[in-house]
């Protein structure tokens, strides 16, 4: 025998994975990023208390964190006003995705998105043969009404909507995600990724009967909370759901460091509350610097912006590379017409000097590869 004998599932599976990490890029480069606002990570860090708390408890690294997060579920109880059995935390939302569609989405099933929306869930479901039903999106937001009908139409096991939305930045009101979870069809199972909550304005985050058994909300500390290196999500659920995980997750995933600065992190609103605002002056900075290239900036209630090229998506990607090109990392999303923006995530103001030097010669750069041709 050459090789194990993989699944007929795993074999038929395309060679890819949903992101190319910063580091990879670096590696081809031969060369680090001098602005690194690509990933949606929080440049702005992580508070002082938690990394505190990260160098307290390094020492007792040796030691497997504890199997029921014990500390810091009855934190994230305490903080949304819930019980610990509503509350399961994983290795970031990325995570608790993969557990997730395990626990429900079988092979031949029917699972509901958007199409171009946050990858890393199609890689899920993918990866347990589930089949994808993909929804366009409507003036660059995910189309609550056309997603709730698709899923009624195919009789989905699973509908994913993200509220702010990655990779547009853009959002729906409270009102509008709570009829849609009033909404959600017979037999259907709506998964609610917040990852970017902590950066929306007031009225976004909706009022959600924690014992709704046909929804389930997804936080992350890896946006505003600085901790996308810890790989700390949770998720708020009915308890009968909650229940769920503990058959299939697993038990050790969480570190014993990443759980006590996440705990540090929450109880650290203050820093919280700063980041908040910097992420706002940072959305201003990066809505200039697009003026001044003639670029549009979407409205945006994330820690990232999507500035509109105007062009499409081949010159979109052209322009990632020529600022790939001066080591400044950012992405863009990969179906149109959405694709025809560039993503560049909020950051501190010497990060974006470098972004802001760096667009107008790479515009220049394609500028002037066009007229050569």
């Amino acid at each position: 025998m050459k090789t194990p004998r993989f699944t007929p599932l795993v074999v038929d599976l395309p060679a890819t994975v949903p992101f190319v990490g910063p580091e990879a890029h670096m590696r081809a480069n031969g060369r680090p990023f001098k602005a690194r606002i690509g990933a949606n990570e929080s440049g702005f860090g992580p508070s002082p208390r938690a990394i505190e708390a990260i160098c307290k408890t390094a020492p007792d690294a040796w030691m497997y964190g504890d199997s029921e997060c014990f500390d810091l579920r009855n934190a994230l109880a305490a903080h949304h006003g819930v019980t610990p059995a509503h509350i399961i935390i994983g290795e970031g939302i990325d995570g608790l995705l993969g557990l997730l569609v395990r626990m429900i989405v079988a092979p031949g099933d029917p699972v509901v998105t958007s199409d171009g929306a946050y990858p890393t869930f199609n890689y899920h479901v993918a990866g347990f043969g589930g089949v994808l039903h993909k929804v366009p999106y409507r003036d660059d937001h995910e189309d609550p009404g056309a997603l709730l009908a698709c899923a009624e139409d195919v009789g989905a096991k699973l509908l994913y909507f993200c509220n702010p939305d990655n990779p547009m930045g853009t959002w729906h009101s409270a009102r509008i995600v709570e009829r849609m979870v009033r909404a959600v069809p017979e037999g259907t199972f709506m998964v609610l990724d917040e990852a970017y909550i902590d950066a929306a304005p007031p009225g976004t985050a909706p009022q959600i009967d924690p014992d709704n058994p046909r929804v389930i909300r997804m936080r992350t500390f890896s946006k505003l909370y600085g901790l996308a290196g810890m790989r700390v999500g949770y998720a708020i659920a009915a308890p009968q759901v909650i229940a769920m995980f503990d058959r299939v997750r697993n038990h050790f995933g969480m570190g014993r460091v990443a759980q006590a600065a996440a705990l540090a992190a929450l109880q650290d609103q203050a820093w919280l509350r700063q980041v908040q605002q910097d992420v706002a002056e940072a959305r201003k900075t990066l809505g200039r610097i697009a003026a001044d290239n003639g670029l549009y900036m979407l409205p945006s209630a994330t820690s990232f912006v999507a500035l509109d090229t105007g062009r499409d998506g081949t010159f979109a990607r052209r322009l990632v590379n020529a600022l790939m090109a001066r080591d400044v990392f950012v992405r863009m999303p990969f179906v149109a017409p959405q694709d025809r923006c560039i993503r560049v995530s909020t950051a501190p103001d010497a990060v974006l000097n470098v972004f802001a030097d760096a667009l107008p010669n790479a515009l220049a750069e394609i500028e002037k590869s066009s007229h050569a041709r």
